[in-house]
């Protein structure tokens, strides 16, 4: 945080999961072992978020009927494709604190850009869902339609070259550690969000 203030940045570039979105992954959870007739407990023994399938997923390689079948054979659960859809897209929970507050305040001084490790099932919810919140972005870079995912490097050199200005110029927010330290490696100025507070404080650093 200490890199900022006003002036030194040219545009902003926000993850969306818990820094825009809130993410509840235990209602997807909930969700397929109500479908399934079993205890949460036993699906969250055996669901391994970074599958190879989970990112092939991510950045549009396989099918979400594909990504499915892969859970269905992992969980040990035989649900349909709608029902694993069902929970798949439960896990949005709303706005991040303030952050409604935060972005039409920021998008009047910079240009605001979302960067996200995602899939097209997940696109088409919270682009309908939160199509309001969303429209502060001027482009959305989501892997699923890029083909590269966070924290890849060429993921990072595609979305500032695409921004089109100095990385060192672009402010980039995000919740996983690795995704910070992949943006750190390609020069991009940082802010690891922690708490809904790190946005806020960042913003004021920077005089927004």
């Amino acid at each position: 945080m200490s890199s900022l203030s006003p002036g030194s940045a040219d545009a902003l570039l926000f993850d969306l999961g818990r820094v825009v979105l809130d993410i509840d992954f235990s209602k997807a959870i909930g969700c397929w072992a109500g479908h399934a007739g079993c205890k949460p407990e036993a699906i969250v023994a055996r669901y391994v978020r970074d599958s190879e399938a989970y990112r092939l997923h991510e950045v549009g390689k396989i099918s979400d009927e594909a990504y499915f079948d892969s859970l269905r054979v992992a969980l040990g659960i035989g649900i349909s494709d709608a029902q694993f859809l069902e929970g798949w897209n439960a896990i949005f929970a709303g706005e991040m604190p303030d952050i409604a507050e935060l972005l039409p305040r920021a998008a009047k001084q910079l240009p605001l850009y979302a960067f996200s490790n995602t899939n097209r099932p997940h696109v088409d919810h919270f682009s309908k869902e939160y199509a309001a919140l969303l429209g502060h972005f001027r482009e959305l870079y989501l892997s699923s339609s890029i083909g590269l995912r966070k924290p890849d490097v060429e993921a990072f050199d595609h979305v500032v070259a695409a921004i089109g200005v100095p990385a060192n110029r672009i402010v980039f927010f995000d919740d996983l550690a690795e995704n910070i330290e992949g943006a750190r490696s390609r020069g991009l100025t940082t802010v690891h969000v922690t708490s809904p507070r790190d946005v806020g404080d960042a913003l004021k650093a920077l005089g927004i």
